[in-house]
């Protein structure tokens, strides 16, 4: 394995090699908006300080402030509207869970806002997410590690990965099972030596033969360094993913067998998940450190649940029907006492999740800096304000550099460069409790004629710090060598009205070069 990197010994010059790309990439989704006006810093752009993020949704992120990227004025796709004039008729949940990884329409339509049909409500999109176009490319096995945080599988409208048209990639929502997928190991005996004898000889083990007899070669000192580098290196990664790694992300099999436990005992009772406050939520989050740490996929997902109740916080109503302001799923009545407040709560709670995430990432160090900083991980939320449905004014947050590809510590506003972007009208209504509310005029987003920077690019910019390949009409490709410029069918929402019925066209490829670093 070595010898044809030793210059001496292969009788060829050895060329220096480009920096590699990043390691990985992490999304964390959660349903339902946010409170924007309280999730957004009041800086859009500009380099980001400690002060920016207190008092905001996003405090829980102040100590790793300088990892972070904010990037602002983005939309998705595939927005729902009363009048049809920005996407789609099918269903307020669906056209934004189907569209926002795949850019994608979905199939069958409906030109009808309201509709009833399972048909309509459980469309599929025309077209792979993101991550399974990225783990074409990259995995060892082709496919990304999708996990349902609260056990519950993806179906219809709450999907968000499809490893092909209209095809509901399901995901696993045991933490035992992600366990032994990632390592080989059912951890039953609850110690992690296990996980260590189920290793074996370590690579350097299995070569030792080979390794002395190649030691043996006379070589240049240059070359010896080099082997010495590489014996090293095999070292480092033996350790990196050993079980001292197990031990120090708790995934011992007492909790892994409780989160699991916990997945189990989750119920969907109608369209609510009766659950507590997602206890288990961090053994999901380490089993997502442990996959990056060993390179066991370049595309994970921590898909959070929909229509939870979070009663450990306190709450008794679902997160589906609070968003909504109603305590209903229709989209008029009046507004729930403190429903604002609720909602900023479970804000608060997946900032505290995703800080978790962050932290853990941030702590590991395998001699290239942390893992947080070889990775992207991002918490993407699946609209703005969860009442008003819309998807202009997205959030987005992305914490590491991704091997030094992107900029981070700063809030960076891709549409206009202002820094004085609104952070949305979430507390338009509702703020002070028992108003009429009507989310079908959307009174808590954001003016559709802002913040409106299609997503489509932002994940080009993923795709290239991960070194993901597109052929010459731009889109990834296997076997590709060119950038990726181009992504799903539409980059403008207005152009999945009616389906799949206007010519397939990106308006504007490329990435956003201002996320990258050195700009």
């Amino acid at each position: 394995m070595a010898a044809p990197f030793l210059g001496s010994l292969a009788g060829r010059e050895v060329k220096a090699q480009s920096s590699a790309p990043g390691r990985g990439f992490i999304a964390m989704f959660t349903y339902y908006g946010c409170i924007t006006n309280r999730w957004f810093p009041e800086k859009s752009h500009g380099a980001l300080a400690a002060a920016d993020l207190e008092g905001t949704t996003l405090e829980p992120l102040v100590p790793y402030v300088d990892k972070l990227l904010l990037p602002r004025g983005i939309r998705s796709m595939n927005e729902w509207t009363m009048d049809v004039s920005l996407g789609q008729g099918n269903d307020f949940h669906t056209n934004v869970t189907g569209s926002y990884f795949t850019c994608q329409p979905l199939t069958p339509n409906s030109d009808e806002p309201v509709v009833f049909s399972d048909e309509i409500k459980m469309a599929l999109p025309m077209g792979p997410s993101l991550d399974h176009v990225i783990a074409e490319q990259l995995s060892p096995d082709g496919a990304p590690l999708v996990m349902n945080v609260s056990g519950t599988t993806q179906y219809g409208y709450n999907a968000i990965s499809f490893s092909a048209a209209q095809t509901i990639f399901p995901g696993i929502g045991n933490a035992s099972q992600i366990f032994t997928q990632l390592t080989g190991v059912d951890l039953g005996s609850g110690s992690a030596s296990a996980y260590q004898m189920s290793r074996g000889k370590s690579v350097l083990d299995l070569v030792k033969g080979d390794l002395e007899t190649l030691e043996g070669f006379d070589m240049s000192r240059s070359d010896r360094d080099k082997l010495e580098a590489w014996k090293e290196l095999l070292h480092e990664t033996a350790r990196a993913c050993g079980s001292d790694l197990v031990t120090a992300l708790e995934l011992s099999a007492a909790n892994l067998a409780a989160a699991s436990a916990q997945a189990e005992a989750t119920d969907r009772v109608s369209t609510k998940i009766e659950g507590t406050n997602l206890d288990g939520a961090d053994v999901f989050s380490n089993l997502a450190v442990l996959a990056a740490a060993c390179d066991a996929s370049p595309a994970i997902v921590l898909r959070y649940p929909d229509n939870f109740v979070y009663s450990g916080l306190g709450i008794t109503r679902d997160a589906d029907t609070l968003a909504h302001r109603t305590g209903d799923s229709t989209m008029q009545g009046t507004c729930v006492p403190d429903v604002v407040d609720l909602l900023s709560v479970i804000d608060r709670f997946h900032a505290g999740k995703f800080a978790y995430l962050v932290g853990r990432l941030a702590e590991l160090n395998d001699g290239d800096g942390s893992l947080l900083d070889q990775l992207a991980a991002v918490w993407f939320v699946d609209a703005s304000d969860g009442g008003a449905r819309n998807t202009n004014n997205l959030p987005i947050l992305q914490a590491g550099s991704c091997g030094g590809y992107f900029k981070t510590g700063w809030a960076i506003n891709v549409e206009d460069g202002s820094a004085d972007l609104t952070g949305g009208n979430s507390e338009a209504v509702c703020a002070l409790g028992g108003e009429a509310y009507n989310g079908t005029t959307k009174p808590t987003g954001t003016d559709p004629s802002i913040a409106n920077a299609p997503i489509n690019k932002y994940f080009c910019n993923l795709m290239n710090a991960l070194g993901v390949k597109a052929g010459e009409d731009g889109f990834p490709a296997v076997g590709g060598t060119g950038e990726v410029t181009h992504f799903g069918r539409y980059d403008k929402t207005q152009d999945f009205i009616g389906g799949d019925v206007n010519p397939p066209t990106i308006h504007d490829p490329g990435e956003f070069t201002a996320l990258r670093a050195g700009s």
